[in-house]
């Protein structure tokens, strides 16, 4: 990732807020790719003139396919009291996702447990008893639909790997180019998932703050959808 293709939301002395491209690890991996998290501390260190290495605290991660809003922490008394937030509940993440099909209802809760298999990195549904399990749970809301595909609206209750992946694949809708889980009705090209919107509360100051970032709506499958109108409507929520 090239540090002039950093988009900042949102900076003060206690963190930065960014939008992740598509694609791009947010913090260093196996693959030892170019991430997020040192392209923001690159950031922090020109821009401030920092003398050594500059810090950037990661406190929450998107998959590498999916984009949207991420928070850092600029201090380690921050990154604590992000991290803690995360820990009891208190990020609100709202997605979109564009579906291949449309569920059978409308609006719904999903639960399931999931376990991860780190051998091949993938996660699927199991019962509670099974080694491993974790619950997780998700809201969904359908917003639209247009040649066979479903823009959804998520609200994540629990933090899982691949969570959104897993729980829409096990109701037969699986997220539009998503061909580790979509099975056979996996359709070819970038994982439509984008984390649209993010609210925590400020680690120092106690302010409730919400960022939010549209999807690349020039780009299928979201141009099939108005996107731009549900945000507005969102706007305040």
């Amino acid at each position: 990732m090239q540090d002039s293709e950093l988009i900042i939301l949102y900076e003060d002395n206690h963190l930065i807020v960014v939008l992740k491209p598509q694609m791009v690890a947010c913090c260093p991996d196996e693959s030892g790719d170019d991430n997020l998290l040192d392209c923001v501390k690159r950031y922090i260190k020109t821009a401030y003139s920092k003398p050594g290495n500059a810090y950037a605290g990661l406190v929450h991660r998107l998959d590498r396919p999916t984009g949207g809003v991420m928070v850092f922490a600029k201090t380690s008394k921050a990154a604590s009291r992000l991290s803690e937030q995360m820990k009891s509940g208190g990020f609100e993440k709202r997605y979109f996702a564009v579906l291949c099909g449309c569920p059978s209802k409308k609006k719904a809760t999903l639960e399931n447990y999931l376990r991860k298999n780190s051998v091949n990195n993938t996660v699927y549904v199991c019962t509670q008893t099974e080694e491993g399990a974790k619950f997780a749970s998700l809201d969904y809301e359908i917003k639209e639909e247009a040649d066979g595909l479903a823009l959804a609206e998520i609200n994540l209750n629990t933090g899982r790997t691949h969570q959104i992946r897993v729980q829409t694949a096990s109701i037969n809708t699986p997220v539009y180019g998503d061909m580790r889980y979509g099975g056979d009705k996996a359709v070819k090209g970038r994982l439509a998932l984008w984390a649209y919107s993010l609210r925590f509360t400020h680690p120092v100051t106690g302010e409730s703050l919400r960022f939010v970032a549209e999807p690349p709506e020039d780009c299928a499958p979201w141009n099939k959808f108005d996107v731009k109108n549900y945000l507005v409507q969102n706007k305040s929520v």
